[in-house]
């Protein structure tokens, strides 16, 4: 519905500009020019509104992903690796309210859903995604390997951005090092050319 999008895409743009701390339904139904009463209609509380942001912004990088990794043709695996680190690293600095918000965190750990951790969640839509595109057998190997990597990405590209809102370079090229460096040695005892 084009009226819930709006009150999304104001959230998104008031998180940016105030912060989740000064956020509140009053100023999201101002900004989308909408009655309080039409927030609390879909939304009962901020928290609710961010929430939906925030499986906005994953089902956003879940087709981006999906999409560069069905078009790329990669010499070699850890491409892929760099392809979805990038596709984080571009909503980071493109996605109105992705950088105040990510995937939740700030909110609650458990805001993607009650009862899975926000890491969790998304390493689970990773996984899917690999096995869709790549026909890799979606085994607990496989599972637990993307879910150790996005664990591992996601502590240092919080770091990455905690001192600069681009990213420290650097501090990306590690976090590409790091997931590459782990699924090559998880390939390495599995004996494949893939690291899963």
């Amino acid at each position: 519905m084009v009226r819930v999008q709006r009150m999304l895409d104001c959230c998104a743009e008031l998180l940016d500009e105030i912060g989740y701390d000064n956020l509140s339904t009053t100023r999201i139904a101002e900004r989308a020019g909408v009655a309080i009463g039409s927030v609390y209609q879909f939304f009962p509380d901020k928290k609710a509104i961010t929430q939906a942001l925030g499986l906005r912004f994953l089902d956003q990088f879940g087709a981006r992903v999906t999409e560069r990794l069905a078009d790329a043709s990669f010499s070699h695996w850890t491409g892929a690796v760099d392809t979805i680190i990038d596709e984080y690293i571009d909503m980071h600095r493109n996605v109105p309210g992705f950088r105040s918000l990510h995937f939740g965190d700030i909110v609650d750990p458990r805001l993607l859903s009650g009862g899975s951790d926000n890491n969790r969640v998304i390493s689970v839509r990773l996984r899917k995604i690999i096995v869709s595109v790549t026909g890799l057998p979606d085994n607990d190997e496989l599972d637990r390997a993307v879910h150790v990597s996005v664990e591992a990405a996601d502590a240092v590209l919080k770091l990455a951005f905690r001192d600069n809102p681009e990213g420290d370079a650097a501090l990306v090229y590690e976090a590409k090092r790091l997931v590459s460096s782990y699924l090559s040695h998880f390939s390495e005892r599995n004996g494949g050319d893939h690291p899963w």
